[in-house]
């Protein structure tokens, strides 16, 4: 079986980040799942008008979950740039 083509050679991990969702906590899923019906509310010239509230929750519950070390920096980031869109400079 030929793992290179999912694996990057230099750092051993998954080329996918996907891995990086696994085992999240209930209350990030919840988060998580109402940002992207409003991504696509959005995204679809939808008016939406509590999106922001949405982003706030997402947003507020990462760090949450970061800064009580229930998830990793490198699972906040994932998250951050995935689901609230943010570039990490």
């Amino acid at each position: 079986m030929d793992f290179t083509a999912s694996y990057d050679s230099d750092t051993g991990l998954p080329k996918s980040k996907d891995y990086l969702e696994c085992g999240l906590p209930p209350f990030l899923q919840e988060s998580i799942r109402a940002m992207e019906q409003a991504w696509k509310r959005l995204d679809s010239g939808e008016k939406y008008l509590h999106w922001d509230c949405d982003y706030c929750e997402l947003q507020s519950d990462i760090n949450s979950a970061e800064v009580n070390q229930v998830i990793s920096p490198e699972q906040a980031w994932y998250l951050r740039e995935k689901y609230l869109r943010i570039e990490r400079v």
